[in-house]
């Protein structure tokens, strides 16, 4: 069995995961070398977790962080709980 990213006939399927890993390459990877594979490991971690979820502004979730569009949500989800 091999597995697809994509739905048989659909390029614009892989249109997101293409889209963040250029950011990734161009924020962090495109310039630089690393010495080992546990420095590149390192560093996509810290720009996955640390930059990436925590920061960096997207401009589909209202220039929002990822981490900032999800706490409006659940307390969106929360206050709506208790208006019930």
């Amino acid at each position: 069995m091999t597995c697809s990213m994509s739905r048989q006939g659909n390029c614009w399927d892989n249109a997101p995961t293409e889209s963040w890993f250029n950011r990734f390459k161009n924020e962090r990877a495109h310039g630089v070398r690393y010495a080992t594979h546990a420095e590149i490991k390192a560093a996509a971690f810290e720009y996955i977790e640390v930059f990436y979820n925590r920061k960096r502004q997207h401009s589909t979730l209202g220039y929002k962080s990822p981490m900032q569009f999800l706490a409006a949500w659940l307390s969106s989800q929360n206050q709506e709980k208790r208006a019930a």
